[in-house]
């Protein structure tokens, strides 16, 4: 089957411009965020689409709504290491491929939660405004956290938290660690319970998935065991949170901060994280730069590519 008869459905305008490119030259590709009536498109054309392309996160993914109106649906290649938002359920139970775009991300998400981390323990960017609002004439800044020789705890010892560990070791952290299963590979401190790490940790810091099983891991008795000189970290999903277990225990003190690149309700930030000083927040970047999403759109295509072909997937994780 020649490429150009694989006809295949774009989801989202956010997704890597060179990536669009690369599907449009060598497929059949609609955009769906292009047509006037989604619901219409999809009646009179979804059953031709081949494979979907989308991203893991909250605003794309592909719940079962949309794969039930694309019946002969044959693959979902996806732009990003998470697929919580993706029904692979609904995908599995039809024998749809499901691709990610996994290890080309690690090291600069793990950059992002060094640096979120640094950030809020040495409140880089409060001094900043600090600085900018011309109060350093007014006397000095705060005193902020030393990093060196705190316990880093790792939620999810996979892929990316490894390359937080390597960082973390670069700034003589002791690098503790929770994972449903141990990991005697690794020369790290394991516990066998989040609350129990919490307790140790001096920045829990979370790389653990996404989806129902790890919805809201992260609550207010872990909150509380991380304590009042405790910082959290997340470049997970904002699911892993309870958000507003998150806020109470900032607004009382019950901890000292924290470093969040993702959130519950993406692109929506609750006023009580966005006000305070103690909160650094990015808009889920953490993966965001030129070098890994050019590696991730490779991935993506070479999936599809290789789906067109009859060949077998290069990441399938459906």
């Amino acid at each position: 089957m020649a490429l150009k008869q694989y006809k295949v459905l774009i989801k989202g305008k956010f997704l890597p411009p060179e990536l669009i490119e690369n599907i449009e030259n060598a497929f059949t590709a609609f955009r769906l965020w292009e047509a006037e009536d989604e619901a219409a498109f999809l009646t009179e054309q979804g059953a031709d689409i081949d494979i979907l392309v989308t991203s893991g996160n909250a605003v794309m993914g592909a719940p079962a709504a949309l794969i039930a109106a694309l019946p002969n649906l044959k693959a979902i290649c996806s732009n990003g290491v998470g697929y919580d938002s993706i029904d692979t359920e609904a995908a599995r139970s039809r024998g749809i491929v499901v691709t990610n775009t996994p290890e080309v991300l690690n090291d600069c998400v793990a950059d992002l939660g060094m640096a979120l981390l640094l950030d809020v323990a040495r409140r880089i960017s409060e001094a900043d405004r600090f600085t900018r609002a011309g109060y350093w004439s007014q006397g000095r800044f705060p005193l902020s956290s030393k990093i060196g020789g705190k316990v880093c705890g790792i939620v999810g010892l996979g892929n990316i938290g490894q390359a937080v560990a390597r960082r973390a070791q670069a700034f003589d952290m002791q690098i503790h660690y929770y994972n449903p299963r141990s990991r005697p590979d690794v020369p790290f401190t394991r516990h066998e319970s989040l609350v129990a790490l919490a307790q140790q940790a001096d920045f829990l810091v979370l790389t653990l998935p996404g989806g129902a099983a790890t919805r809201h891991i992260i609550n207010a008795d872990v909150l509380q065991a991380l304590g009042p000189q405790g910082y959290l970290i997340n470049i997970a999903r904002g699911s892993v949170v309870d958000q507003q277990a998150l806020v109470a225990s900032l607004e009382t003190g019950q901890i000292a901060g924290a470093g969040l690149d993702v959130f519950e309700q993406e692109p929506q930030v609750p006023d009580a994280l966005r006000q305070r000083d103690n909160v650094v927040i990015t808009p889920h970047i953490a993966s965001s730069t030129r070098e890994t999403m050019a590696a991730m759109a490779d991935l993506v295509f070479e999936n599809m590519l290789a789906i067109a072909r009859g060949e077998p997937a290069l990441t399938r994780v459906v």
